[in-house]
């Protein structure tokens, strides 16, 4: 029996390697070789690329009692999403783009609440303001599930606010788009048509099977597997209602080569687009992407010694959550803001 390492700190919410069998199909559609397809470098057509992510925050917990003694959940929660903006021929520096941050109150729909303002003692340190958002149910993680969902819903907005056109026909000409938007995790349900690329830090779905799986290992760093194509949502015969129309176009890049003592699937990511419904080719777009990723990832990814969770953790995401921090505001004094608020409220017995 060998011992490998899951490369990923013990502290993250969990590892990076699981690899839980996809129940539904998945099939070839760029070529029925399987096997390693070289990157083909970044052309110069490619102008701008953005990195999208976003990050969200639980600022204080509520109970609601209502007149007939029922109590409700609710939350106060913050997120904030932004993008870096790099040349990829790196002729400028990178900058950031589009970081804004939203303040919500989030409660059971059945326990209406107003919007709160929370002023401060000091008028130079401004308004936090939180904006009422229900939520289904009176689940305890109702609240975190809707800020989650408000988060990943303003990311989807940012990417397609940034991304170019993408032509996904199999008639269109080969038009590579000048301008690129990674997105991190998965690209959203939905908005198909631009280029946004989601990238896939972890390994826990398997949609290779054991008889492909092995290519992973044997990949050289910027190489990539053939495009594949699966449908969000399938468990084999059963397909969800709210997912289960959406296609996607998925292939495996390596970033760098993994550490003798760390499992040989460390330095892989998964990068996924969307997909015309039931489409037995792939666009000449999505292939361009495809073929300019590993060498794209690689210049983006980043290195052990500076981030644990090296290399999927590009180094504009690491860049952007420090920035993304920032604009929340120190936990510290939002929740003393919330508690002093709720005392001038009358509402803390």
């Amino acid at each position: 029996m060998r011992i490998r390492l899951d490369p990923w700190p013990i502290d993250t919410f969990e590892g990076q390697l699981t690899l839980k069998p996809f129940a539904g199909l998945v099939f070839d559609v760029e070529t029925d070789a399987w096997r390693a397809i070289p990157t083909k470098g970044i052309p110069q057509a490619l102008r701008e690329v953005l990195v999208v992510d976003g990050k969200p925050r639980m600022e204080a917990r509520l109970l609601l009692d209502d007149a007939a003694g029922e109590l409700h959940l609710a939350a106060f929660g913050a997120y904030v999403v932004g993008a870096v903006s790099l040349c990829p021929h790196g002729t400028r520096q990178a900058e950031l783009r589009g970081v804004r941050a939203r303040r919500v109150l989030a409660y059971s729909a059945d326990a209406p609440l107003e919007p709160a303002r929370l002023s401060p003692r000091n008028p130079h340190t401004g308004v936090l303001e939180y904006e009422p958002h229900a939520f289904d149910g009176r689940q305890v993680e109702g609240p975190r599930a809707k800020v989650q969902r408000l988060m990943l819903d303003d990311e989807q907005a940012l990417s397609q606010e940034f991304a170019s056109a993408m032509p996904l026909e199999e008639g269109d000409a080969d038009a590579l788009p000048d301008t690129l938007v990674l997105q991190d995790g998965p690209v959203r349900l939905g908005r198909g048509g631009s280029a946004v690329v989601g990238y896939v830090k972890t390994l826990h779905t398997d949609y290779l099977g054991a008889d492909r799986i092995g290519l992973l290992s044997e990949l050289k760093c910027g190489e990539r597997t053939p495009i594949l194509r699966f449908r969000v949502g399938d468990r084999g015969g059963q397909v969800s209602e709210a997912e289960g129309r959406e296609q996607r176009f998925t292939w495996y890049v390596r970033l760098c080569d993994a550490p003798f003592y760390q499992h040989p699937l460390a330095g892989i990511m998964r990068l996924e687009m969307h997909a015309p419904e039931d489409s037995a080719f792939v666009p000449r777009a999505v292939q361009g992407v495809a073929d300019l990723s590993g060498a794209l990832l690689q210049k983006l990814g980043s290195k052990l010694h500076k981030d644990a969770r090296a290399p999927q953790n590009l180094i504009p995401t690491a860049a952007l959550e420090h920035a993304m921090s920032r604009s929340m505001g120190n936990l510290d004094l939002v929740t003393r803001r919330i508690r002093t608020h709720l005392v001038q409220q009358g509402v803390v017995a």
